[in-house]
Parts: C-alpha cells; sequence; structure tokens
C-alpha cells in the first residue's frame, strides 16, 4: 500500500485552525516572509507547507488553501518541476544518503531567493526539515532570514523546533501544529484504505500521528507489535530460539524497515510502561486524546473492545513491569 507524498497530497485533515492563521496573514496583507512550522513527526507539516506553497504559486485567490488536484499549479509542485519553488532536504535517493543538509545547498537557496519569480507572483522555499541543517547551514539559512526579498516566502518544517538557533525562530513567524483526536485520526486512515481489524491497534500506536500510523502499516507493524509484545508478556520467561530466530530476521540486509518499525514499537512500549509506572498506573496521555483517552487506559495503547491479542497482552504488561 502506497501513500501520497506531502508535495502530491490534495487533502489535510485535523488542521483547520493552522490554516485561518495563515489565511488572516495573506488576506490581511501582513505577511511574514517566514513561517516555522512546527509540531510532532508525521502530523502533517509538509503537507500544510506544500499546501500554502501551491495556493501562493497559483495566485492565492481560494477561500481555503485548497487547490485542485487537476491544476496546472498543483501537477507542477506534485512532480518538483515549478520555477518558483525550491524544496531543501536532506538526499536520501543518492549513492549515500545524507544524513544532513549542507551548506552549499542553504547558500544555494540564497541565490534562488533573490532571483524574481519565473512567472511573475511569488518565490516559494520549502526547507524540509530545518532540523537537518548542520551549523553552517543554519547560520546560512539564518543570513536568508536576516536578509528578505520581496515577494518571497520561506516555510520552514520542524519537528524540534526548540532545538533550532533562537536567531532562526525569532525570525519565524510560528505556526505550531498538534497530534490529531481520534476522530481526525480514523477519518485520515480510512481515506488511506486501512483495514478496520487494524484500525484500534494503529490509532493507539501512532498516538495522533498518521505518518507514524502509515510508516508502521507499510513496514508490517501490526504483525511487528504482535511479535514484540508477545515477547515482553512473556518476561520473565523468554523463548530463546523464538527470539533468536526475530533477530535473525531483522538482521537481514534487506530488513531494515522492519527493524526500525520494531525498535520503534519497543521504545514506544518501554516509554508506556514507564509513564504508567511515573503516573500512578495510567499510561501518559501523549496520544491523539478524543475517545481514545478514556479506552487507552484499561489496555495501554489498545482501545477497548478493538484490540486483538496484541491488545490483551498489552493490558497486561504495566502490571508485569
Amino acid at each position: 500500500m502506497t501513500h501520497p507524498q506531502p508535495r502530491e497530497n490534495p487533502a489535510l485533515t485535523g488542521h483547520e485552525a493552522a490554516e485561518a492563521v495563515f489565511l488572516s496573514a495573506w488576506r490581511g496583507g501582513r505577511m511574514p516572509h517566514a513561517w516555522l512550522i512546527a509540531g510532532p513527526q508525521g502530523i502533517g507539516k509538509a503537507t500544510l507547507a506544500y499546501r500554502i506553497a501551491r495556493f501562493v504559486l497559483s495566485g492565492g485567490a481560494g477561500e481555503t488553501l485548497s487547490v485542485a488536484a487537476d491544476h496546472p499549479v498543483f501537477r507542477r509542485v506534485a512532480s518538483g518541476g515549478h520555477a518558483d519553488l525550491l524544496t531543501l532536504a536532506r538526499d536520501l535517493q543518492g549513492e549515500g544518503p545524507s544524513t544532513v543538509i549542507g551548506v552549499d545547498a542553504v547558500r544555494a537557496a540564497g541565490a534562488f531567493v533573490h532571483l524574481t519569480a519565473g512567472e511573475g507572483g511569488w518565490r516559494v522555499l520549502v526547507v524540509d526539515t530545518a532540523d537537518d541543517l548542520n551549523s553552517n547551514a543554519a547560520n546560512a539559512l539564518l543570513k536568508i532570514l536576516e536578509e528578505p526579498s520581496d515577494r518571497t516566502l520561506i516555510l520552514l518544517v520542524s519537528h524540534s523546533a526548540s532545538r533550532l538557533l533562537p536567531t532562526i525562530r525569532s525570525r519565524c513567524c510560528r505556526l505550531p501544529l498538534h497530534r490529531l483526536p481520534e476522530c481526525a485520526m480514523e477519518d485520515v486512515l480510512r481515506r488511506a484504505g486501512v483495514d478496520s481489524g487494524e484500525l484500534g491497534t494503529l490509532l493507539a500506536i501512532a498516538e495522533g500521528s498518521p505518518g507514524r500510523a502509515l510508516a508502521l502499516l507499510e513496514a508490517d507493524g501490526v504483525a511487528l507489535l504482535e511479535t514484540v509484545i508477545g515477547f515482553a508478556a512473556a518476561l520473565p520467561d523468554i523463548d530463546l530460539p523464538a527470539l533468536h530466530e526475530f533477530a535473525d530476521r531483522l538482521a537481514r540486509r534487506d530488513a531494515e524497515p522492519a527493524y526500525r518499525t520494531a525498535m520503534r514499537i519497543f521504545l514506544w512500549w518501554i516509554a508506556r510502561v514507564a509513564r504508567a509506572a511515573a503516573g500512578g498506573g495510567r499510561p501518559g496521555s501523549g496520544g491523539g486524546g478524543g475517545r481514545a483517552g478514556g479506552r487507552r487506559w484499561r489496555a495501554p495503547g489498545f482501545g477497548g473492545r478493538r484490540r486483538g491479542r496484541g491488545g490483551r497482552r498489552a493490558a497486561r504488561l504495566p502490571r508485569r513491569a
């Protein structure tokens, strides 16, 4: 199952308030030249950035930020072929995938924002994510922010805005996004074609992050969750042959996504047990809220009647920890 990348995604759910803030600034003629779109990973920050970019590049005349998927601007943004849009991101496709955004890329972006827009409107720079800038690149970006060009819009995406340079944060208008409530999560996942049998598990472990839920689904995360919780629920007894077989499966060269998913699940479970111990038996409320809130405490991480074997096992874990 494949899902649209942020630049290809026409839909955004649960962030109407943030959209309204941007639209108010746009219509009021008080447009900051730089916006910092901040919040947890996987909740739609990059999707919002491209949604804003399409709106601005198409003239910004709509009542909402939505631009029809058959609009020429939408198609060119989706394909990466719009002359007035530049994206800075880690290179994940090269021979050696990059772990940072380097200074040379940011300097090239500085030249881009000072050019006249090719289509007579705005130029838009998307940095996805600003967390990936190395120190030299961050200083180069700061220089761009300090010398804004007319009709240039800079959109910074950040999972951890507090870790950015204070001088970068101070030169941007903050646009915070939050984890989605359960009703919005259900809407996103059902539209993505998630099976009802997996929905409750994904809602719980994703904790308000559609991106996390879809990544888990693509990596067969529900089955991995069953396996990880099965081992944890059996503690202190350990089925060593089964554990070794599981470790060998994750150690294969082609199993990197499964390994990362299994580690994410294990760390998620440890965090929930730790929060339960610190909070008197109630796992932390860092999830999406909404209707999941009451059910989750009966089975940490899984909702009421919808939980399967993994949910029933998870319900026993804090009591055994």
